[in-house]
């Protein structure tokens, strides 16, 4: 194992699957430890300190999305990638509301949540789009001091909300699409539901209302412009 990998957190009930999950993470390089109920789990992310955690929704005692807004609630960023079952739409949009960064649904191959993670803590280690600072109407981003504000005030964003927004004020008043947006700030569009953007654009007007630069242009996609959301 490569120990500059860092250590992943699992957090699931099914002792099979974990054991899956640790092989297939181990074998890439990651350390990994193992937590069976959500409450294990919630405890062992501030007592291990984990570079990820790979977080199932279906837990037994205190469930995935309860866990991964609770740590939200603490100020507590780990990057967590949900592990949900293919009818659980409603628990997906809600993680990622909460500040979840990836999901995945089951079934799936442990390959392809191997990259998952690969690629979220690609995404936490890198500037989000380029370096410098990035203003537009009321609207200020600091790229390097990851910060966010409107009208001189301080508004907290989660390292993903800030790379999406950042992108496009570097890229002002051009469009992209929801798939170009997964490429180029999710780092891949592949098996990913681009309802995702959508989730995360959602979250940033909210975090800066009638401030928020960013426009919906129908059936195409996303920018951002002076004139406000639409």
């Amino acid at each position: 194992m490569n120990p500059r990998k860092g250590l992943v957190l699992i957090v699931e009930d099914d002792a099979n699957i974990a054991a899956l999950q640790r092989l297939y993470l181990e074998r890439d390089g990651y350390r990994t430890e193992i937590a069976q109920d959500g409450t294990a789990g919630f405890e062992a992310v501030a007592r291990l300190a984990p570079a990820a955690v790979v977080l199932d929704v279906g837990l037994p005692g205190m469930d995935g999305v309860t866990l991964c807004r609770r740590l939200r609630e603490r100020g507590d960023w780990t990057p967590v990638l949900l592990v949900t079952a293919r009818g659980d739409e409603a628990d997906r949009i809600l993680g990622l509301e909460l500040g979840a960064d990836d999901y995945l649904t089951k079934p799936f191959s442990p390959g392809e949540l191997v990259a998952r993670v690969n690629a979220v803590l690609r995404r936490g280690a890198r500037p989000a789009a380029g370096r410098g600072a990035y203003e537009l109407g009321r609207v200020r981003v600091d790229v390097d001091r990851h910060t966010v504000h409107v009208d001189g005030v301080p508004v907290e964003f989660t390292a993903l909300e800030l790379s999406l927004l950042a992108h496009l004020l570097e890229h002002r008043d051009r469009v992209f699409t929801r798939a170009q947006l997964l490429e180029r700030v999710w780092g891949d569009a592949a098996h990913r539901d681009p309802r995702v953007v959508d989730v995360y654009v959602s979250q940033i007007r909210g975090k800066l209302g009638a401030a928020s630069p960013i426009r919906t242009v129908r059936g195409v996609g996303y920018s951002a412009t002076g004139n406000g959301a639409a």
